[in-house]
């Protein structure tokens, strides 16, 4: 087992290129390979609630992680427009059947898709897409002198490990204390070292982390350049804007930051992505899945992270997944065939 990790990490290393958490479905009730038990996955969300990356809002970064490995086998497409070698070895060690299968290529997507736009196949390629932005984010960052990272709700994130930063460059890691370790241990027994100076943060994002991450020798003095990807829609409203405070009270004059959300986010708009996530629940039931897509996520109302930015002493900028699919050459999703709605992308740079 060690020497077929050790193979896969080499790999995984080659694979590395130069600076250049969104799946929703959740309660997870598939068909299992012969032999093996189906997997069935709770997601009920409660005051406190902790998680690893077989469980609840942990499971999301595995899902997330399944998807970029198979975005990696379409050389010509998706893995043309981002690249995660390490997913694949990540998956396979939390062990949840289905998303292992499917990260390996043991389970075929085209065998799950009943058609192009609402499945797996297209799923990859929007992280392909996602997984591109952020980390064409750290690159100019990197580009602009900035030399200390900060990955909120860094789950199965390997940007430590595969991205090549400049000398000096620090990056913490923010996550469950659980999720932390795990990945920590497994790329530790993969054989591979982090490319920067990686300093994992062991706290929930809901606690005092600010102090956690001090403690870990992140100075507040210096810019810093900030991700939460695939995570605001997991907080409720009033935690969002909470760690939005927390991050540019944290920020000096020249970090910058970066994270997505939907670009209607109106009273209407959440009632049709309720619906949109229902049709979806019943085309992948089709499939044996159970899927509750919308059990994690928060559909409060809420100041969209680019608008309470803005008014909070940051410079925004925004482009769409659409924008973005276009730009990789990628086939987008629009209307009603995007079950989750349209996503924006949103950077940020702290002004003086």
């Amino acid at each position: 087992m060690r020497a077929g990790l050790a193979r896969v990490a080499v790999a995984a290393a080659e694979g590395a290129y130069s600076l250049g958490s969104s799946l929703y479905w959740l309660n997870i009730n598939v068909p299992a390979a012969e032999g093996k038990r189906m997997t069935q996955v709770g997601s009920a969300r409660f005051e406190g609630d902790t998680w690893d990356l077989a469980s609840s809002v942990g499971l999301t970064a595995t899902m997330v992680a399944a998807a970029r490995a198979v975005a990696c086998r379409d050389v010509t497409g998706a893995g043309a427009v981002a690249s995660d070698n390490f997913a694949e070895p990540l998956v396979k060690a939390v062990g949840v059947d289905f998303f292992s299968r499917l990260a390996s290529g043991e389970l075929d997507p085209g065998d799950l898709d009943d058609d192009t736009t609402n499945g797996i196949r297209h799923f990859a390629d929007a992280m392909a897409v996602r997984t591109r932005f952020f980390d064409d984010f750290f690159a100019d960052a990197a580009r602009a002198g900035i030399r200390q990272a900060v990955i909120l709700a860094s789950g199965l994130d390997s940007r430590a490990y595969r991205l090549r930063w400049p000398a000096g460059t620090t990056v913490f890691e923010v996550d469950q204390p659980q999720v932390i370790e795990f990945k920590t241990a497994t790329l530790a027994e993969l054989g591979v070292r982090p490319s920067a100076d990686r300093r994992p943060v062991a706290v929930d994002l809901r606690d005092d982390w600010p102090a956690a991450l001090h403690e870990a020798g992140f100075d507040p003095g210096r810019p810093s350049a900030w991700t939460a990807e695939g995570l605001l829609g997991y907080l409720p409203a009033r935690v969002q804007d909470r760690l939005l405070d927390q991050v540019t009270a944290n920020s000096a004059p020249g970090s910058r930051f970066a994270t997505e959300g939907l670009l209607d986010v109106s009273d209407l708009n959440r009632e049709e992505l309720r619906r949109r996530m229902y049709r979806q629940k019943e085309r992948w039931n089709r499939h044996g899945f159970d899927l509750d897509m919308a059990a994690l996520m928060y559909f409060d109302g809420r100041t969209d992270a680019g608008t309470y930015l803005a008014a909070h002493g940051w410079q925004t900028t925004g482009v769409s997944d659409t924008e973005l699919f276009a730009r990789h050459g990628l086939p987008p999703v629009n209307g009603d065939d995007a079950p989750f709605g349209e996503v924006v992308y949103i950077s940020a740079e702290r002004r003086g």
